[in-house]
C-alpha cells in the first residue's frame, strides 16, 4: 500500500493503524517532478517489530522530506519466517516481492531482522534477498540497507563476513564524522546513534573493497558507510530509524528470555542511555532475577520509570542524514528526467 507524505499540508498517511488529520487535501505525485521520490521499504523484522518499524521510518521520513513529496511502498521478502497474524500483516499491507521487480523506485530501504543461521548465506531468504540487492544496482538511484541487511549485503556484494562478538553491541554511541560526503553534508562532527546487533564488519576488509566509512565511533566501530556504483549503495550498522523508548522495549524483550530461560544469560544493559537512577533500579531487577531466576519477576520491571526519561538525541542527526538521502535522490532523478527531455527535443527535432 503506498504512503504519501506530504510536507506541504496536514494530510499523512500512515502505515501504522493511526488516524491523522485530513483538513487539506494530500499533495498529488507527480512521476515527472523531480521532487517527488518514490520509495520502496522492505521490512523484514520479526513480527512483533513490523508495525513498530514502519512508524520509525514513516517518521523518520516525514521529519527529513520537508519540500520534497514521498511516496513509499511497503514489500516484504516471502521466505521470512512468520506467524499467522505477521502473515496476515503483510498479506493486507505489503505488496508481493514480485511487483518490486517491474516498479521504478528513486529509492529503497532494506531492514534487517534477527538471524537464525550461524551463516547468513544459510538463511532461509538469502536468495530473495541477493536478488534484491542485484535488482538494486540496477534500477535505484540509491538504496540503504540496514544493520543485518548491510552484513548481508557486503557478503553478497564483495564476500565480506561479519565477525561475532564477545558481547552484544547495545545503546547510544558517539559517532565521528570522518568523512567528508554529500550525505553527512550539514550533520555535526559527533553525533550519536543507536546500535543493537551481534556481529561486526572489520574495517580493513571494506576500504580494500572500495567502500567509504563515513562515521565511526571508537566504541561500537564503524557506524555509516556507502559504496558507489550504478546505485549509491549506504549501508548502517547503527540505527537511526530508531524511537527513543526501542532500546527500552528491546531490553525488556531480552530480559523475558531470560526470565523464560530462551537464553542463558542475562542480556547486558544498553550503553549511555538510561540515566544513574534508571540504571540503579535496573541493576536491582538484574541482581533479583540472578538469584530468583523466574517469569514472574518480569512485572517487577520499572518501565514507566525507564520510559519516562529516555529522549531521542540522535533524532536530529538521523533527521540530516535521510534528508540529505532524499536531496541526492531529487538531483539524480531532475539528471535523469533532463536527459530524457533531451532525447526527446533530439527525436523531435531529427528529420
Amino acid at each position: 500500500m503506498p504512503v504519501c507524505l506530504d510536507q506541504n499540508s496536514s494530510a499523512r498517511y500512515l502505515v501504522a493503524g493511526a488516524e491523522c488529520p485530513r483538513e487539506k487535501s494530500p499533495v498529488e505525485f507527480h512521476e515527472s517532478d523531480a521532487g517527488c521520490i518514490d520509495i520502496g521499504l522492505i521490512n523484514n523484522m520479526p513480527d512483533a517489530a513490523l508495525e513498530a518499524t514502519e512508524r520509525q521510518f514513516l517518521s523518520l521520513l516525514d521529519a527529513a522530506a520537508e519540500g520534497m513529496v514521498v511516496r513509499l511502498t511497503l514489500y516484504a521478502l516471502p521466505d521470512v519466517p512468520r506467524s499467522d497474524s505477521g502473515r496476515r500483516r503483510v498479506s493486507s499491507v505489503y505488496s508481493g516481492i514480485g511487483d518490486l521487480w517491474d516498479s521504478h523506485l528513486d529509492g529503497l530501504i532494506v531492514t534487517g531482522t534477527e538471524p537464525r543461521a550461524p551463516n547468513l548465506e544459510d538463511e532461509p531468504y538469502w536468495g530473495s534477498l541477493t536478488t534484491v540487492l542485484d535488482w538494486a544496482e540496477r534500477n535505484t538511484h540509491s538504496t540503504v540497507w540496514s544493520c543485518l541487511a548491510a552484513h548481508a549485503a557486503v557478503l553478497h556484494l564483495d564476500g565480506i563476513g561479519r565477525r561475532m562478538l564477545s558481547d552484544k553491541r547495545f545503546g547510544i554511541f558517539e559517532c565521528a564524522r570522518v568523512s567528508d560526503h554529500e550525505l553527512t553534508a550539514g550533520a555535526p562532527s559527533r553525533l550519536k546513534m543507536p546500535h543493537s546487533r551481534w556481529n561486526d564488519i572489520p574495517e580493513d576488509a571494506l576500504t580494500s573493497c572500495g567502500y567509504r566509512v563515513l562515521t565511526r565511533s571508537n566504541d561500537a566501530g564503524i557506524d555509516a558507510f556507502v559504496k558507489q556504483g550504478k546505485s549509491l549503495f549506504v549501508f548502517f550498522q547503527g540505527h537511526p530509524e530508531y524511537e527513543a523508548n526501542t532500546l527500552l522495549l528491546e531490553y525488556r524483550r531480552d530480559i523475558r528470555r531470560f526470565l523464560r530461560r530462551e537464553r542463558e544469560t542475562y542480556p547486558p544493559m544498553p550503553q549511555g542511555y538510561f540515566d544513574d537512577d534508571t540504571v540503579d533500579a535496573l541493576t536491582a531487577v538484574r541482581e533479583r532475577a540472578l538469584s530468583d531466576r523466574r517469569e514472574e519477576l518480569f512485572e517487577e520491571f520499572p518501565t514507566a520509570l525507564a520510559a519516562e526519561k529516555l529522549t531521542n538525541t540522535w533524532r536530529p542527526a538521523a533527521t540530516r542524514v535521510y534528508r540529505n538521502w532524499l536531496l541526492y535522490m531529487c538531483a539524480q532523478k531532475s539528471r535523469r528526467l533532463q536527459a530524457r527531455q533531451g532525447r526527446q527535443e533530439c527525436d523531435v527535432a531529427r528529420p
